[in-house]
């Protein structure tokens, strides 16, 4: 297995973690993503504390995994209906 040393930054804290290389790109994006996540929200409501900061993004990331978990059930649900009626249709026409 290859592993990478990695620090992410996130709350001007730097943890260091092993990483595996294929993953070492997603794992800087999320870094990256969280601490755009915590700008915006120290530069929309004026929060200096960084507890109530990350809170506010993990909230904000629980909320959009939901709602991602969502939109793939609905999908999941369209393609199992649409192969029902094509499975329908092949054995109507067998």
């Amino acid at each position: 297995m290859d592993e990478l040393s990695v620090k992410i930054k996130i709350a001007d804290r730097e943890y260091p973690m092993k990483v595996k290389r294929l993953e070492e790109e997603r794992v800087r994006a999320a870094g990256k993503i969280i601490s755009e996540k915590i700008k915006n929200y120290r530069e929309k409501f004026g929060i200096d504390d960084k507890q109530d900061l990350l809170a506010m993004v993990a909230f904000d990331c629980v909320v959009d995994k939901m709602a991602e978990e969502e939109t793939l059930q609905v999908i999941d649900q369209t393609v199992v209906e649409k192969l029902d009626h094509l499975n329908r249709l092949v054995s109507q026409g067998l």
